[in-house]
C-alpha cells in the first residue's frame, strides 16, 4: 500500500493490530503499534469501516520537524488550538499538537469527515456527571483512546470501550510513594522480585490500570488498587469480557491496550 495525494495518513511502517482475530484468541506476547508520520491536512475519502476489532497507532514527537508540527495545527480545531498555545514549554506544546492531530488525522477517515469538524464531545464525569469526562464521537460505532508520554502518542480505535496508556518508566520514588494504588496481590509481586526490576515492572502494571480504567470510562474516579493486572510479563485480566495486553513501544517506557470482548 502506498500514500497518494487523499490519504489522511502516510503507509505504517510496521504492521498494525488490525487482524480480525479476537485479542483473546490471538498469539501472545505484546502487540505492534503502526508508526505513522502526520501529513498535513486532506480532503478525506472514507468512510472507511474498521480494519479489525483494533487498531493500534504510534507516533513519535521527536520524529516531527517543525514543519510537520505547524502542519499539524491546521488538523485542530479552534479550542484545541486555544489550548495549544497557551502551553509555556514549546515541548509541550508540540507534543500536545502532534497527540490531538494523530488522533483526528486517524478518526477523519473513519467517518469522511474533515479533522477538524470532527463531532468530538465529552462524556459526563465519572465521578461528577459534569461535562468534562473522556472525549467521544457523537456518532456511534466508533471507540478511541489516546495517551502521550515524552516522546509517544498512542492511539487506539476499536469497534467497543477501548483504553491505552503509555509512559515512561517510574521513578524509584515514584514506585515507592504510589504502593497504595497496587492491589495487594501486586505489591507483594514487586516485593518478590529484587530492586533492580522494580520501576519496569511497576510501570508495565500501572499502564495496564490506567488502559483498562480508561476503557471503563472511569479513569482514576475508580481506585486502581481494586484491579489486579499483573507485574510479570503478561498482564492478567482485571474481569471477565476485557482483554489487556501490552504494546510495543520504545526502550524507556511502557503501553497497553485494554478491549471490551462484544
Amino acid at each position: 500500500m502506498t500514500a497518494d495525494p487523499g490519504d489522511v495518513l502516510t503507509t505504517p511502517r510496521i504492521p498494525a493490530e488490525v487482524s480480525e482475530t479476537p485479542l483473546s484468541d490471538s498469539p501472545p506476547g505484546p502487540l505492534c503499534p503502526a508508526l505513522l508520520h502526520l501529513p498535513g491536512p486532506q480532503y478525506p475519502v472514507g468512510p472507511r469501516p474498521l480494519r479489525g476489532p483494533l487498531e493500534l497507532y504510534l507516533t513519535e514527537v521527536g520524529n516531527q520537524d517543525d514543519r510537520s508540527v505547524l502542519r499539524a495545527q491546521e488538523l485542530l480545531d479552534a479550542q484545541e488550538r486555544a489550548r495549544a498555545r497557551a502551553f509555556r514549554r514549546p515541548r509541550d506544546r508540540d507534543a500536545y499538537v502532534i497527540a490531538h492531530a494523530t488522533l483526528r488525522a486517524l478518526l477523519s477517515p473513519l467517518l469522511g469527515v474533515p479533522a477538524d469538524e470532527l463531532p468530538l464531545m465529552r462524556e459526563p464525569c465519572a465521578g461528577c456527571g459534569g461535562p468534562h469526562g473522556r472525549p467521544a464521537l457523537r456518532t456511534s460505532g466508533v471507540h478511541f483512546s489516546l495517551s502521550h508520554s515524552g516522546d509517544l502518542v498512542l492511539v487506539a480505535l476499536a469497534g467497543a470501550p477501548v483504553g491505552v496508556d503509555v509512559e515512561g518508566v517510574a521513578t524509584v520514588e515514584a514506585v515507592r510513594s504510589a504502593q497504595c494504588a497496587l492491589h495487594a496481590a501486586e505489591v507483594a509481586e514487586l516485593a518478590r522480585l529484587p530492586a533492580h526490576e522494580r520501576q519496569a515492572a511497576f510501570t508495565r502494571t500501572w499502564v495496564r490500570k490506567e488502559a483498562y480504567l480508561k476503557g471503563l470510562g472511569t479513569g482514576l474516579v475508580r481506585d486502581p488498587a481494586l484491579d489486579h493486572v499483573g507485574t510479570g510479563p503478561r498482564p492478567v485480566s482485571p474481569a471477565p469480557g476485557w482483554s489487556l495486553r501490552d504494546v510495543l513501544v520504545p526502550a524507556g517506557y511502557a503501553a497497553a491496550v485494554a478491549l471490551r470482548r462484544e
